[in-house]
């Protein structure tokens, strides 16, 4: 790997790299293992769930344990009794609980009867869906203080098309004689994609409330959400696993489950490898996110279409190397609405960029013409600016100001 410096292009390129690398082997080891043909599959879905989350938990506590990842960096102290913590563990512990639900559910996600690259549209296509909505909630709690362009919306459109497409409409794109992968609302497919959403949408509220309700000079502790986030999404799996295990029911899946854990596939190493290899996803995960001097929308699109493109590969690299499905005609329209819609999405972010810029070089100005005749047009100026992006209390606050100096 070549040398770069943090914050380039390059460790940003290195990054998504290995991101996508290890995001084809995780996926293609899944297929391999729990993929019909051959039939029976090498797997069931229940034994590779298991020992594959088994590796790649164990992989990231390891990691957050031996980094001592889990000193979250505090805006202040909560009292509880004799007990005394900080505050952020009041929505930390339950992201992680969130993350618990997802881990698990993606896995379930790629093992359904569709293509890796079905399995990503429908999530990521979600996932872009419900980022809108904690958006929207956010602004109209005042936590989050931004402008919402047209072109977010219109990417909102695409998504869902995309969303829909797969879930509802396969069937019209389908050439004569092309095989039906159209997602199949079998109970247990809908069970694991609400879970996945609503745990998804909970995580999603929460990582953007402890983003923008951070005061002024405290830094994001990005590592330390994650550690901490990553040691409850063990625990919770720990104590659901166990119970799960002795719940006295006759119920299939949890009859799968025991015997999962009573009677090891013959595969369950190379499930277990090939979980970890899951677990790194995670972790150049959180390194796109917490990337040097990129905003966190941009690192969100980068992830989003560096996951799109490795679960195309995927798919491919199966459907070739191991005779697996081919991408049906519904699924290149999706992954079509789906790159358009990140397409809005990043042209939206390159303009406020730009606004937030411009926005900084006002903040100069005001600074150096603080105290002369200039300095009611510079406020003036810089509210103008403030009421593009977004922040309107900001923007009446500066015209307050200048009209106290007597601009126009």
């Amino acid at each position: 790997m070549w040398k770069t410096r943090a914050g380039s292009t390059g460790r940003l390129i290195q990054l998504c790299l290995g991101y996508f690398a290890f995001y084809v082997v995780y996926s293609v080891a899944l297929k391999y293992y729990t993929a019909k043909p051959p039939v029976p599959p090498r797997m069931a879905d229940a034994d590779f769930a298991v020992w594959s989350t088994l590796g790649g938990t164990l992989l990231c506590l390891g990691v957050v344990l031996a980094a001592r990842w889990f000193h979250l960096h505090s805006t202040g102290q909560v009292t509880l009794g004799s007990f005394r913590f900080s505050r952020e563990l009041l929505y930390v512990i339950p992201s992680g609980v969130c993350t618990a639900v997802v881990i698990p559910t993606t896995t379930l996600m790629y093992t359904l009867p569709i293509t890796v690259m079905v399995a990503m549209i429908i999530m990521r296509g979600s996932i872009i869906i419900v980022s809108r909505a904690v958006d929207g909630l956010q602004i109209w709690q005042g936590i989050l203080k931004k402008r919402v362009y047209a072109s977010e919306n219109l990417a909102i459109v695409f998504a869902v098309l995309a969303v829909a497409t797969q879930l509802f409409f396969a069937t019209w794109f389908k050439r004569p004689g092309e095989k039906d992968l159209q997602f199949q609302w079998t109970a247990a497919a809908s069970a694991i994609l609400g879970s996945y959403v609503v745990a998804y949408t909970i995580r999603l509220y929460i990582m953007n409330y402890y983003k923008n309700t951070r005061p002024k000079g405290i830094a994001y502790d990005n590592k330390g959400f994650f550690g901490v986030e990553q040691i409850s999404a063990s625990s919770t799996l720990a104590v659901a696993a166990v119970a799960i295990y002795f719940w006295p029911t006759d119920l299939r899946q949890i009859v799968d489950f025991r015997r999962a854990v009573e009677v090891p596939s013959r595969y369950w190493l190379g499930s277990t490898l090939a979980g970890a290899t899951f677990g790194i996803v995670a972790f150049f995960s959180v390194f796109l996110f917490m990337f040097q001097g990129r905003t966190a929308t941009f690192a969100g699109l980068v992830n989003r279409l560096t996951s799109l493109i490795a679960g195309t590969a995927a798919t491919l690299v199966f459907a070739f190397g191991f005779g697996g499905r081919m991408p049906a005609t519904a699924d290149w329209w999706s992954l079509g609405f789906i790159f358009v819609s990140v397409g809005l999405l990043s042209s939206a972010e390159r303009r406020r960029v730009r606004e937030a810029t411009a926005l900084a070089i006002a903040d100069r100005y005001v600074a150096q013409f603080a105290g002369s005749e200039a300095e009611g047009r510079v406020l003036v100026a810089r509210a103008r600016l403030r009421r593009k992006s977004g922040d309107l209390p900001a923007a009446r606050a500066d015209l307050q100001s200048a009209l106290a100096l007597g601009a126009s």
